[in-house]
């Protein structure tokens, strides 16, 4: 892997932490994860990255629906789009 043995990466990784801290480092691994994941993706053309990106929005949408659902007790709305409620 790249001519890199153990320390070296040891020495990699600690200079990263102290550079940008314990909050971040997860949050910058997460990122890096997800930029080679999307590439490989895009390299092997498992699929359009369009339609992927509709999926994710779609269920973003709906998780948030359902979670101002709860919290509302699921009454807020009775979809004629004035937000007055059910009708009784």
């Amino acid at each position: 892997m790249f001519g890199l043995n153990t320390t070296e990466l040891i020495v990699i990784l600690v200079i990263a932490l102290v550079v940008f801290g314990p909050n971040k480092l997860p949050l910058i691994g997460g990122a890096v994860g997800k930029s080679i994941r999307e590439f490989k993706k895009s390299l092997s053309g498992a699929g359009d990255t369009e339609k992927d990106d509709e999926k994710e929005t779609a269920s973003k949408k709906d998780s948030h629906e359902s979670e101002s659902e709860k919290k509302s007790g699921g009454n807020s709305d009775d979809g004629d789009g004035d937000g007055d409620g059910p009708k009784k």
